[in-house]
């Protein structure tokens, strides 16, 4: 992966944001358990970081997927995991389908303001009985004279509580389960759009996330998002940008792991010598640094095939899978380094280890990857 000094202008000017502007509230927010999304966005926004990838047109930058990888990567100097698991909703996972595919009308009602941070977005996939499982949603958008009429509910949605519209995948047919469904735009204020309530989590604290509910929800069949039945590929298609997402914003996170761990283990005594001195612990930070640079080398990879237009289907399962094994190996494996230090609540190491632990389960479970990728290789028929 070639860095050229554009991308290099991007990582700068996030990282001096996260100094100034997030990682002084962290712990504030963590406390709180929501970050003040509108007002961070809105900063985000104004530094144009909110549409990197997305159309000139519309007020995007209209730069290739590699400075969003730079963006995510950068995101992981945060000290915590759900403000960048948020910012990717926003710009990776909520708004590609509508980017790509949404006609001029709707992309200027909702890309727009997203891109400028007015808007905060939410992805309204998951439902309690139909997490990995996409093709099993029973959330249902029926045809009734230009409208569709919406009623279901959504899981795990997040940014929910602050959201300002959803990217919703909704049964709009009755024809098989990958042919039946479509992408739609609903603003959260429409009536009969509710919130269920707040989730509690054992991480991401700082991210809100809501369970969603629609009742009888009327939206312009205007507002769905490219053609009627297409919802289910649009979804598997902004799914490989959230997979590619989560790896990189995991690489610097997991970087910064192992690095306040060194400094550390370097400084604690132990039976006359330091920790990091012991065989064992340099070892096994060895291990962890090589793990975590194959990772690095298997999401650069897959980003340099995204830019040139390949299918990333299987390297960005791959990296999604790595991505959420190595969430739970470094921070468990660090942990153990830092003793009693470890187990307490404000040790970095610590909420990393309880951050992470969403990657392998979040945007198709390491099960479901295993899946994807055993059908690239041909071992299983595809459907």
């Amino acid at each position: 992966m070639q860095f050229t000094p554009e991308h290099e202008a991007v990582r700068d000017t996030l990282l001096r944001f996260i100094d100034r502007e997030i990682n002084p509230h962290v712990e504030e927010w963590e406390t709180a358990e929501i970050f003040p999304a509108h007002e961070v966005f809105r900063s985000l926004g104004r530094l144009g970081l909110l549409g990197l990838t997305k159309p000139e047109a519309y007020g995007g930058s209209g730069l290739d997927w590699s400075f969003a990888m730079v963006m995510a990567e950068t995101l992981g100097r945060i000290r915590c995991g759900g403000v960048p698991m948020a910012i990717g909703v926003q710009t990776d996972m909520a708004t590609p389908a509508l980017a790509r595919f949404g006609s001029d009308e709707l992309r200027r009602e909702f890309l727009v303001p997203s891109i400028t941070g007015e808007f905060v977005a939410c992805l309204g996939v998951s439902e309690t009985e139909a997490g990995s499982d996409v093709a099993s949603i029973r959330t249902t958008a029926r045809s009734d004279g230009g409208d569709y009429v919406i009623d279901g509910g959504k899981m795990w949605t997040t940014n929910g509580t602050q959201a300002d519209w959803m990217c919703l995948l909704a049964n709009t047919g009755d024809g098989p389960a990958h042919r039946n469904k479509s992408l739609l735009c609903v603003p959260m204020n429409t009536p009969g759009v509710s919130i269920s309530r707040k989730i509690r989590k054992i991480g991401m604290m700082a991210s809100d996330t809501a369970q969603v509910h629609f009742d009888g929800v009327r939206v312009p069949q205007r507002f769905r998002i490219g053609e009627e039945g297409q919802g289910f590929t649009y979804q598997m298609l902004q799914f490989q940008e959230e997979r590619l997402w989560a790896a990189a914003t995991l690489l610097q996170s997991l970087q910064s792991c192992i690095e306040e761990t060194i400094a550390y283990t370097r400084e604690r005594k132990l039976f006359g010598s330091t920790v990091l001195a012991q065989q064992w612990v340099h070892f096994s930070l060895a291990e962890l640094q090589t793990e975590l640079e194959s990772l690095r080398a298997l999401t650069y990879r897959a980003v340099e095939m995204l830019v040139r237009g390949e299918d990333v289907t299987q390297l960005a399962s791959m990296a999604k899978l790595k991505a959420g094994r190595l969430a739970r190996q470094i921070p468990d494996s660090c942990l153990q380094f830092w003793g009693g230090m470890g187990y307490t609540m404000e040790n970095p190491v610590s909420r990393l280890y309880r951050d992470g632990r969403l990657t392998s389960i979040g945007g198709g479970a390491d099960e479901v990857m295993l899946s994807i990728i055993a059908k690239q290789m041909g071992i299983l028929a595809r459907r």
